[in-house]
């Protein structure tokens, strides 16, 4: 549970969030957008710099991340049922794209975070948003598919959202199909991949392999506080 004090942050870089919006078609994720976000919502500089030391950049990641809890948000609230797991993926995807309310936020942050001294943080965020979709769909892995599922669909992710950002179809229905298409090769490999697995010419030598892929286990979150008996997923 948050204190009083860190709601009443996350409610300051909120409304500098909203506020930058306006600027960031004009200016990008750049200090002059995060400067007249101050000025908008009257929020003296230093108090803002402390909420979001990085700025912009902050402010950037902030708007992935509620893009986020709106895609959770509508796949918990949406009824899946009957849906093959590839289209709740699909569906997943298309959720966080249609969270989107400003194409334009995303192409300047997507510019920003690709620049060699925030590629780290971009490959944060988009892996926050696939272990998003696949804590919201239920996965379970707990050895080194926990991994390879994400890797897997950050790739699929990545190259939907660059089409999609250059995409004019209507409804971007060019994206949907690219989208589909993207997943079809994931799942083509995943049947490769069992197929061999399943040779029993190949089993003895990926014995080894295979113990030393078992071993690696997902990173399991810290407690709250010490001495919790139970900590969180």
């Amino acid at each position: 549970m948050k204190t009083g004090h860190e709601e009443a942050q996350d409610a300051t870089k909120g409304a500098l969030l909203d506020a930058a919006l306006l600027h960031v078609p004009f200016d990008g994720w750049t200090e002059a957008t995060f400067r007249a976000a101050c000025q908008d919502v009257a929020v003296d500089v230093v108090l803002a710099q402390a909420i979001c030391p990085r700025g912009a950049v902050d402010l950037a990641l902030a708007y992935h991340a509620r893009g986020d809890a709106l895609m959770v948000q509508r796949l918990l609230s949406e009824d899946l049922t009957g849906l093959r797991f590839r289209d709740k993926i699909a569906s997943a995807i298309r959720f966080r794209l249609e969270a989107v309310d400003d194409k334009e936020a995303v192409r300047r942050g997507t510019t920003m975070l690709t620049l060699p001294q925030y590629a780290g943080d971009g490959a944060r965020a988009i892996w926050g948003t696939v272990d998003a979709i696949w804590t919201a769909l239920g996965d379970g892995s707990d050895d080194i598919n926990w991994y390879t599922k994400r890797a897997s669909l950050s790739a699929v992710y990545t190259a939907t959202v660059l089409y999609w950002l250059g995409d004019d179809s209507p409804e971007h229905q060019s994206s949907w199909d690219f989208l589909d298409r993207r997943i079809d090769n994931v799942m083509q490999f995943e049947k490769l991949k069992a197929r061999v697995q399943a040779n029993p010419l190949l089993k003895p030598f990926l014995a080894g392999p295979n113990w030393l892929a078992d071993q690696v286990k997902p990173p399991k979150a810290a407690v709250d506080l010490p001495g919790s008996l139970t900590p969180r997923r």
